[in-house]
């Protein structure tokens, strides 16, 4: 016995010609019978793009397999070649601890974040209710307040709960949810079918049900888009480690670089070798996320903006 859920996904949504999407995903003609110097030339200009955007990571790479001497010489080529420098960034700071720290710090501010947001969301692309645009308006007029403005009383904040110098206030914030995030899922729910909905209201399924088991796996693109830039954002963060942190054991990847800055580069030691090491150690974990998580990455960007 089918649902009404189940019978209203397998129907064709109304004003929809069957076969239209495939219709849809064909090239034009023009596309078709665009000149071959046209795809020749747009291919050149993406691979050019792409190579000036990787100069400066593959001049990191190579900078940082050089001895002390040839970290700033001219070139791309790491000559000579000094592999030992990653095992000496590795012995000069806990690097282990750090990259610990900044997952768990990363993991649940992105999931803080994307929960939280992914439930205001549904609430404003679900719900009819006066006001409701104005109230969205509100949530999304928030993005313009800088976060200097807030910094202070949200310092004030944790240190009356007794909670600086602990990793809580890194991600505890995000529970609250953010504007940007509420904008791009609520975007995504509105270009699900409501008939979805209205149909498992008819078989009895609560709110909190049409959440989790309607919408949830049907935004999980727009979820992933959501969680990967907020781990990237939370991967990076230097501002808030500096303002709560002071118990080393406790930093994360970014404060324990600025650490390796001022110990090993300006004013220190000047091994610069070490802290291009330390660099590139931090940057490889975000590239081998991106390209795990690529092809529901690109799918969540390009599907997020449509509407109906």
């Amino acid at each position: 016995m089918t649902t009404a859920v189940e019978r209203s996904a397998a129907a064709p949504v109304p004003g929809i010609e069957p076969g239209a999407g495939a219709a849809a995903r064909r090239p034009p003609a023009e596309e078709a019978r665009r000149p071959l110097w046209h795809r020749v030339l747009f291919v050149t200009a993406l691979v050019g793009a792409a190579i000036i955007f990787m100069l400066p990571f593959v001049w990191l790479v190579s900078a940082s397999l050089r001895p002390r001497e040839y970290v700033f010489a001219p070139g791309f080529l790491p000559t000579p070649f000094a592999p030992e420098n990653y095992a000496e960034a590795w012995r000069a700071v806990p690097l282990l601890t750090w990259f610990g720290n900044s997952v768990v710090v990363g993991v649940a501010a992105a999931a803080a974040v994307t929960l939280s947001s992914a439930w205001v969301a549904f609430g404003f692309a679900y719900f009819r209710f006066p006001g409701r645009n104005l109230l969205f308006g509100l949530v999304l007029a928030t993005m313009m307040l800088p976060f200097a403005v807030t910094m202070i009383p949200t310092y004030l904040i944790w240190s009356e709960l007794g909670l600086t110098d602990t990793q809580v206030p890194l991600w505890a914030g995000n529970l609250f949810g953010s504007a940007f995030y509420i904008f791009l899922l609520r975007q995504f729910l509105l270009s699900l079918p409501r008939e979805y909905f209205e149909a498992a209201r008819m078989d009895g399924a609560s709110y909190p049900q049409l959440f989790w088991k309607l919408a949830f796996p049907l935004i999980r693109p727009a979820l992933l888009v959501a969680f990967v830039f907020e781990f990237k954002a939370s991967w990076t963060d230097l501002l808030k480690p500096l303002i709560y942190l002071r118990n080393e054991q406790l930093y994360t990847l970014p404060r324990g670089l600025k650490v390796v800055l001022d110990r090993f580069g300006y004013g220190g030691e000047q091994q610069w070798e070490i802290v291009l090491a330390g660099s590139v150690l931090a940057t490889i974990p975000m590239i081998i996320l991106f390209f795990l998580a690529q092809r529901h990455f690109v799918e969540g960007i390009a599907t997020t903006g449509r509407k109906g």
